[in-house]
C-alpha cells in the first residue's frame, strides 16, 4: 500500500526542505521510542514532523486502510456520513477512511498541532482540533469514531467516552506487539460488555482464545519510496507494519466465520493454516488431494477470512 499520490508529493517536498542529514537522526529516535512503547510526546521540531510523516505515516495509513476496508466490507451499506479521527495526528487513519467513504465529513482531534497543520495540507476541508482528549473534551457523535496508534496517548479511561460519541462503529488499531494486544483485548472486553457487537477480527464475541505469551496480529505491506528507504537505511522496497485491532458496531454484523491469524506455512504437498473460530483455535490443514481446499490455500492470506 501507498499513500495517496498527492500526499507523498507533499512530505518528499517537506523532507527535502529539511534536509536528510537532518531526517536521519530524527527518524531513528522516533524509531527507537516506538520499539520501546515509550509514550508518545508531542512530535515538537519540523525534524520531527518531517521525520514522521517519512517513516511512521505510511505505515500507519497502511494498517488502518487494512482495518477499515475489511471493516467496511462487514458492516456492508451501513452509511457512514462523518468520521471522528482521535489521536488523529497527521491523519492517516482519515486518509484511509476517506479511501472507504470519500463523501464522509472528518474530524481529527491531536493534541499536536504541529502534526495537526501537517493534515491540514492534504485534508483541508476537515475540522480539526488541537485538544488532549483526556481532558474533559465533549466528543461530537460521529458514524464511525477511529483511534489508531494512540491508545498510549489517550489511555483506558477514554474508551467509554470514545464509545459513547461512535453513532455506528469504533475501530480501534495498534501495534503489533504484545502491549498494543494487551489494550486491543482489554478494550474488546470492556466494549462488548457495554453493549458493542462484533464485526472484525473476532468470529465471535466469546473469550479471547490467544494465551499468553501469544498475541493477535496482522501485518500490512507498505510500499518503501526511496526517500522512505534512504531515510530508514533500508534494503528492501516494502516492510511489513505489524497491527492488532478491533472494531465494534452498534447494531448486529455478521463477522467472518473464521479469521487466518498467522502466516500460511507452507509444505510439500499441503498447507496449515491457523484461524480463529467461534470454537476457538483451529489448525487447517489443506492437501493437494483435495485441489480446490488447496487451491484456495494457496490463496489464502493472513488476516483473511478462513477457507
Amino acid at each position: 500500500m501507498q499513500l495517496p499520490p498527492q500526499v507523498r508529493a507533499a512530505i518528499e517536498q517537506r523532507a527535502e526542505e529539511v534536509g536528510l542529514a537532518s531526517l536521519k537522526p530524527a527518524a531513528a529516535a522516533l524509531s527507537d521510542a516506538y520499539r520501546a512503547g515509550a509514550p508518545p510526546l508531542l512530535i515538537g521540531s519540523p525534524e520531527r514532523v518531517a521525520a514522521y510523516l517519512v517513516a511512521r505515516m505510511p505505515a500507519t495509513y497502511s494498517a488502518a486502510r487494512a482495518v477499515l476496508r475489511e471493516t467496511h466490507r462487514l458492516l456492508g451499506d451501513r452509511e457512514i456520513a462523518s468520521v471522528l479521527d482521535i489521536g488523529a495526528g497527521s491523519g492517516a487513519a482519515s486518509l484511509a477512511a476517506l479511501e472507504e467513504y470519500p463523501e464522509a465529513a472528518v474530524t481529527l482531534v491531536d493534541r499536536d498541532r504541529r502534526l495537526l497543520d501537517a493534515a491540514r495540507e492534504w485534508l483541508p476541508r476537515a475540522r480539526l482540533f488541537g485538544e488532549d482528549v483526556t481532558r474533559s473534551l465533549t466528543l461530537e457523535p460521529h458514524d464511525l469514531v477511529i483511534l489508531a496508534y494512540s491508545a498510549g496517548e489517550i489511555g483506558a479511561s477514554s474508551l467509554a467516552r470514545l464509545w459513547q460519541a461512535a453513532r455506528v462503529a469504533l475501530v480501534i488499531v495498534e501495534p503489533g506487539t504484545p502491549q498494543g494486544f494487551a489494550f486491543v483485548r482489554s478494550a474488546r472486553s470492556a466494549l462488548l460488555s457495554a453493549g458493542a457487537h462484533m464485526i472484525a477480527p473476532c468470529p465471535a464475541a466469546g473469550a479471547c482464545p490467544i494465551v499468553d505469551p501469544d498475541w493477535c496480529h496482522f501485518a500490512a505491506r507498505v510500499e518503501r519510496s526511496s526517500l522512505h528507504r534512504r531515510v530508514k537505511g533500508g534494503m528492501l522496497g516494502y516492510e511489513d507494519e505489524k497491527y492488532s485491532y478491533i472494531a465494534v458496531a452498534r447494531a448486529p454484523a455478521v463477522p467472518a466465520p473464521s479469521r487466518i491469524i498467522g502466516r500460511p506455512r507452507h509444505h510439500p504437498g499441503w498447507i496449515e493454516l491457523t484461524t480463529c473460530t467461534p470454537k476457538g483455535l483451529t489448525t487447517v490443514r489443506a492437501t493437494k488431494r483435495d485441489r480446490d481446499r488447496f487451491r484456495a490455500a494457496r490463496h489464502a492470506e493472513w488476516g483473511a477470512p478462513g477457507i
